[in-house]
């Protein structure tokens, strides 16, 4: 019986060394750093009340190996609602990044953003907003960071602004759709993933957790202002966008931000 064993265990053992050695397959998708831990040269900015790629401020910054969301360089706040862009779209992949909150909320930033930030995704491009346009049309995977007062306050959430999204069989009713995740305080660092599938299936994953799922991303809706009408083509599915960090006067820090492709049939 002990000889038995012993042969199974080896075996096992010559599987998986042989596993080990193979090749990888060079078709199965790889995570690829959006982030290089040193600068944000292949990111753009753009800041309400701010032309393309004026970092006001230096409201996006890169220290010790993270992208720093600060207002140290601000008065008041005077909604100047920041987003940093990936300089490319992507249509169908699995994004993951850790967050987390620090420091005092900005004076003048609306109470709605006291520890709260997110990333956009399927957004517009930045260079299609005009100067005074407040938030890109986009989806949102919204952060949030518990109060303190012992009150739920979920994170991974889904807001829409100039978007619309399906959830449960049906277009939802609100800008903002709640998940199901734990509420996390204070300044520990949160991993926070997102699998979208073009216009069809979104997913949310805090911690390994999945939190929230919708599908059909299009544009529609309100809460974006002052955009070219041009790009607002309400029903219009939503296949493709630009990725962005979200500064909207909250500090937050961002790491290890890498990306999956999961394009169909990718050769």
């Amino acid at each position: 019986m002990l000889r038995n064993i012993s042969y199974l265990l080896a075996i096992t053992v010559l599987m998986f060394c042989v596993a080990a050695a193979l090749p990888e397959d060079p078709n199965k998708p790889q995570w690829k750093p959006l982030f290089n831990g040193k600068d944000i040269k292949d990111w753009n900015v753009k800041i309400h009340h701010h032309d393309y790629n004026v970092n006001f401020g230096n409201t996006f910054r890169v220290e010790d190996g993270l992208i720093k969301v600060r207002y140290d360089q601000y008065d008041d706040f005077n909604d100047q609602f920041g987003h940093l862009y990936y300089k490319t779209p992507f249509s169908y992949y699995h994004l993951k990044l850790e967050y987390r909150f620090v420091g005092k909320l900005q004076k003048g930033a609306p109470d709605y953003t006291l520890l709260n930030s997110g990333v956009m995704f399927h957004s517009q491009d930045p260079k299609t907003m005009p100067k005074e346009q407040d938030w890109p049309i986009s989806i949102e995977m919204q952060f949030l960071a518990g109060l303190g007062d012992g009150k739920p306050r979920p994170t991974g959430n889904m807001c829409s602004p100039g978007t619309h999204v399906v959830y449960q069989g049906k277009i939802a009713a609100t800008h903002c759709i709640n998940s199901i995740s734990k509420t996390y305080e204070g300044d520990q660092w949160v991993k926070a993933e997102l699998i979208v599938l073009g216009d069809s299936l979104i997913t949310h994953i805090i911690n390994g957790d999945t939190v929230l799922k919708y599908s059909k991303p299009q544009i529609g809706g309100d809460i974006a202002n002052r955009y070219d009408p041009k790009i607002k083509i309400d029903g219009k599915m939503l296949k493709s966008g630009f990725i962005a960090l979200q500064s909207e006067g909250q500090p937050i820090d961002f790491k290890n931000i890498e990306i999956k492709d999961l394009t169909p049939n990718k050769k």
